[in-house]
């Protein structure tokens, strides 16, 4: 019998050529991926200015990070955020996607049809996503304007003097900030979902109907435990995009007002202080690992084929 017909042979061949398939991919993401976080690793413990020198000086910019209240306000400003953030986006891209999907009236021949216009709806909401974050910033600092802002304005013709939104009180800058953040990412959700819903085969919801289920038991019973993956990783994904809030408030807020963890990291960068603001974004990250996994352990649930 030829060699090339050989068990072991055959299965050698098929390692050799998947591997050599996935060797460029897998040298460029260690290269571009994986490199650049042990490089931020290794000069978290170093004090490294920006020169040609950068002294090991072992967890002393851990350390320092723990007794800088600064770094502390930063961060609770990102938790709040990372948590808030993520369930009132997808509390929201849920419900209008399932609007656009089933939340209109019985067509003749249709299980199930989204409202008027849906179709018109989703390029509404998925606007928000081709303009820059910066602009979008810009916008809605002009928005939430003290003296001349859409927002005050409005609250003036009922005769409502309106707040410092942006430059006084920190929960009014927060409030600001969250509007700003939900408003920015709604639609994408909205698209992702309502993508996610219309995978479902009618016939189920057509075996709903007929059993008497009204849209709200149709939407817990069905719809949301049938796109409950998709879900999950909208949360997971919306968290990380909180988390990352660098650009909205770097541009729309005060440097007095509100800081979030990125920017607290940037200002230590512009300081010169490259190791301690390595060090941040070590925590940063550690801090999306940890909220990835145990979004993805309380979202474990039973996988259903349909």
């Amino acid at each position: 019998m030829s060699v090339r017909y050989d068990r072991r042979y055959r299965t050698l061949d098929k390692y050799r050529f998947v591997a050599g398939f996935l060797a460029i991919p897998l040298a460029f993401y260690a290269i571009f991926v994986i490199s650049p976080f042990v490089q931020a690793i290794y000069y978290s413990l170093t004090d490294w200015s920006g020169g040609p020198v950068a002294n090991f000086i072992g967890f002393d910019n851990f350390v320092k990070m723990w007794n800088d209240e600064r770094f502390w306000d930063s961060t609770t400003t990102s938790l709040t955020l990372l948590v808030v953030a993520p369930v009132v986006t997808l509390v929201l891209g849920i419900f209008f996607a399932y609007m656009i999907t089933a939340g209109g009236r019985h067509r003749k021949g249709q299980a199930i049809s989204g409202v008027a216009g849906s179709s018109l709806y989703k390029i509404v909401y998925f606007f928000p996503q081709v303009l820059s974050v910066a602009i979008i910033a810009v916008v809605w600092g002009r928005v939430f304007n003290t003296n001349a802002g859409l927002v005050n304005g409005g609250l003036d013709l009922f005769g409502i003097k309106g707040p410092a939104w942006l430059g006084g009180e920190y929960g009014l800058a927060l409030i600001a900030v969250l509007t700003v953040i939900c408003w920015s990412f709604v639609g994408f959700y909205v698209v992702l979902f309502s993508a996610a819903m219309g995978g479902i085969p009618k016939d189920i919801y057509e075996a709903a109907l007929l059993d008497g289920a009204g849209r709200g038991t149709t939407f817990f019973k069905v719809t949301l435990p049938l796109i409950w993956d998709t879900v999950r990783t909208g949360w997971v994904y919306m968290g990380i995009q909180a988390l990352d809030s660098f650009a909205i408030v770097l541009v729309m807020m005060p440097s007095h007002a509100m800081k979030v963890t990125p920017v607290f990291l940037y200002e230590r960068f512009r300081e010169g202080q490259f190791g301690y603001a390595t060090a941040i974004g070590v925590v940063l990250l550690l801090l999306s690992v940890v909220f990835s996994l145990i979004i993805m352990r309380l979202g474990n649930r039973d996988r259903i084929e349909y």
